[in-house]
């Protein structure tokens, strides 16, 4: 299912004195099966234009085309769950949004609202609770009895649970530690190899990007003033410098041998590139 936003605009609160116009004029088109990446600066639209892909918010002017559907600025607001479902977006700190006596019953509130039976729900809470790494043994506790991180990962089995075709992450790592941070990105990972869904991610961390991503969209001020592969976008090392965005770690640390007489052909996105290089370097100096 691609999502296509065509000429889209987006105003708070238009034709009031607090009027402000957040998205100017977007075109772009988020794949069937596509890991995209957007990213640009607080304050960018990020999250307005997330919003916009399962239809929470409407388009001022322009369309939004959700597979068959067309969302436009007259469209009724009737008649979008199935939207939902479709598309599902997990929001910075999903945690905050669990409410549930038992995890069980957090995880099956969204597959009962949209009429799966209660036999049938039970059995994607716990299917979904152990694909995110969590034991089948808290099932009935609280969700506020949980660590942080387990209350984030229930909260996301909870999005999953409703098998949406269209994942969509805003910040999803926030505030997690290493080692969660890199458990959570092989899991967003394995969903989209495994399951060909396709994943939308808003980040600022560009290893995120180049590790993952297979298109970025950059944002800047409501509108789009790039795009590309995260080879395509991560080369233009001195305008994403410009913009005072990141590169990825492994990019930064060829550009400082660069500076010190090594050359690459093009810039290496991740470490393992990056190592590749370097060995293939030492072997071609070795043959010398």
């Amino acid at each position: 299912m691609d999502i296509r936003f065509e000429q889209v605009d987006f105003t708070y609160q238009p034709n009031s004195p607090f009027e402000q116009r957040v998205l100017f004029q977007l075109d772009m088109t988020i794949k069937d099966g596509s890991y995209t990446a957007i990213v640009g600066h607080t304050g960018s639209g990020k999250s307005t234009l997330l919003q916009h892909l399962n239809a929470l918010l409407k388009p001022t002017q322009g369309t939004v085309k959700i597979g068959e559907r067309i969302i436009t600025p007259e469209s009724n607001n009737k008649n979008l769950k199935q939207i939902r479902k479709k598309v599902g977006i997990v929001f910075q700190f999903p945690e905050a949004q669990l409410f549930e006596e038992t995890v069980a019953k957090d995880i099956m509130f969204g597959p009962k609202n949209f009429g799966v039976p209660d036999e049938k729900a039970r059995q994607l809470a716990e299917e979904y609770l152990e694909l995110v790494g969590l034991p089948a043994d808290i099932l009935e506790k609280s969700p506020f009895d949980l660590s942080g991180g387990q209350m984030r990962r229930v909260a996301i089995a909870g999005v999953l649970a409703m098998e949406p075709e269209v994942l969509v992450l805003d910040e999803p790592t926030a505030g997690l530690d290493p080692q969660g941070r890199k458990e959570m990105m092989a899991m967003f990972e394995a969903l989209h190899k495994q399951k060909k869904m396709t994943i939308v991610l808003v980040t600022h961390l560009m290893d995120d990007v180049a590790d993952f991503a297979d298109y970025v969209y950059v944002l800047e001020k409501g509108q789009l003033v790039k795009e590309g592969t995260p080879r395509d976008v991560f080369q233009d090392v001195s305008w994403l410098e410009e913009k005072q965005l990141g590169v990825p770690t492994a990019t930064r640390f060829a550009q400082k041998l660069m500076a010190k007489g090594v050359s690459f052909k093009m810039l290496p996105l991740t470490a393992k590139e990056l190592t590749d290089m370097i060995l293939a370097k030492e072997d071609q100096n070795y043959d010398e």
